[in-house]
């Protein structure tokens, strides 16, 4: 097909063709907006965090001065013990409380359901890490507000459109 020029299209010799949409409108992916990812995260940190940092502080170290001397390893035992109870929720519900309060889910980008177990684990470890050195800012930068570990594992938190 000969290439169309401005002037035969707006005199009316040549008409505009339609470009096909390369996705289903009906299959569309709508990602987390940063909002309601910090939201969910924040509602998580008071949740879930609060109570396993007072039993670090005051159980394991026995005072915050103490944990103030250990704080490497207190750390280890708050972000693991954090992981492991986040890992335990998306497993088993697919969401963590925040996640559900938000209306939001993990899914895998590969088949569009929850990852498996051992993908949600390496997520939660690898979330850890990222938060540490700063890879959550990356999201500022993104269309699609994914983070640091949701590029690399392929997942992304989506709306949940769930009747449940």
């Amino acid at each position: 097909m000969a290439k169309q020029r401005f002037r035969d299209i707006k005199q009316g010799r040549v008409t505009k063709t339609e470009k096909k949409e390369k996705s289903n409108p009906s299959q569309k992916t709508y990602f987390a907006s940063k909002r309601d990812y910090f939201k969910a995260v924040l509602t998580d940190s008071f949740m879930l965090l609060m109570p396993i940092m007072y039993f670090t502080f005051y159980i394991i170290f026995g005072s915050r001065e103490e944990y103030a001397h250990h704080w490497q390893a207190g750390g280890l035992y708050i972000f693991g013990t954090l992981a492991v109870v986040e890992s335990i929720f998306l497993i088993t519900m697919g969401q963590t409380p925040g996640m559900r309060a938000y209306n939001l889910k993990l899914v895998s980008l590969y088949t569009g359901k929850k990852p498996t177990p051992q993908l949600i684990i390496i997520r939660q470890i690898l979330s850890k890490i990222v938060f540490i050195f700063w890879g959550w800012l990356i999201m500022f930068f993104r269309k699609d507000n994914r983070n640091l570990q949701d590029i690399i594992l392929k997942t992304a938190l989506i709306y949940n459109n769930d009747k449940n």
